[in-house]
């Protein structure tokens, strides 16, 4: 491969009275990827900034690692007053780059605050505001709440129009799927660069409750297979591998200019496929 690959992927911040053991794992799990390229880490941010405070703590140990961190951070039920005081924390941290999301509104609000309406509002505000490298979602099954995939393009394009420099796509088993979105974004004329969502399957059960949540298609053939085999942990984690790493050489051989993993806070599964197509 002669040119740069972008390697990133994503944690999210652990909960509970042993949050520093749990944070030393995840530091002993990304320093196994260090070797292999990785450029970026994502944090994860819970809707209405429910994990605000434990984000913010994993995101400056991370930065005193060494690590190239990406909070994510969600606008719904955020004032803009919220939305300064979060912006001044990542600023004092020393972090340059940021992922601004809309965000799911929580399920235990009935009526929820807001500034911003939508992801493209937060990001010409931060674009106005800030000096923040802003990367923004991207759905190539299309977002679950679009009627059609030119709907979520169109919206998408906004986002990118207000200033987002690279777009960061959902998880996905089908190439095809991809594909497609990619053609899209070329043809509304969105040329940031596109980074591909893999999540290496190493749970069954977790992969359906992630999957009923994103909207994301599990091809049949991988489904009878990952379920048949469901109660053998091993067995799932290998086909995972297997899978994701045929996946990720695939979507080289396109052209995609990154890969961005969905690691669970485990880098095992993504570390065997970054040494198998690397």
């Amino acid at each position: 491969m002669n040119r740069k690959l972008e390697l990133s992927c994503e944690v999210f911040p652990p909960k509970g009275e042993d949050f520093n053991e749990k944070t030393n794992k995840i530091i002993n799990e990304l320093n196994t990827l260090k070797p292999l390229g990785l450029d970026l880490v994502s944090v994860t941010y819970g809707a209405g900034g429910s994990n605000r405070d434990n984000t913010l703590k994993l995101v400056e140990v991370l930065h005193k690692e060494n690590f190239n961190i990406m909070p994510h951070f969600t606008c719904v039920c955020s004032s803009k007053k919220y939305i300064e005081d979060y912006i001044e924390e990542i600023k004092r941290l020393g972090i340059k780059n940021i992922l601004a999301l809309r965000g799911d509104e929580p399920a235990d609000i009935d009526v929820c605050y807001t500034d911003f309406k939508y992801a493209y509002e937060l990001v010409d505000y931060l674009n106005k505001n800030t000096d923040f490298n802003i990367a923004v979602a991207g759905y190539p099954e299309k977002h679950p709440r679009a009627k059609t995939l030119k709907e979520d393009i169109l919206n998408l394009k906004k986002k990118v129009d207000m200033g987002a420099k690279a777009i960061y796509t959902q998880l996905f088993f089908d190439n095809e799927n991809f594909y497609r979105f990619e053609d899209a974004c070329r043809k509304f004329d969105i040329y940031a660069p596109i980074i591909a969502g893999i999540m290496p399957v190493t749970n069954f059960k977790q992969l359906k409750k992630m999957t009923d949540m994103c909207h994301a298609i599990i091809p049949s053939r991988l489904y009878k297979n990952l379920e048949k085999y469901q109660n053998n942990a091993n067995a799932i984690k290998e086909m995972g591998i297997e899978y994701a790493s045929k996946q990720c050489y695939e979507l080289i051989n396109r052209g995609v200019e990154g890969l961005h993993f969905y690691t669970l806070n485990k880098a095992e599964s993504t570390k065997r496929i970054l040494e198998n197509i690397l």
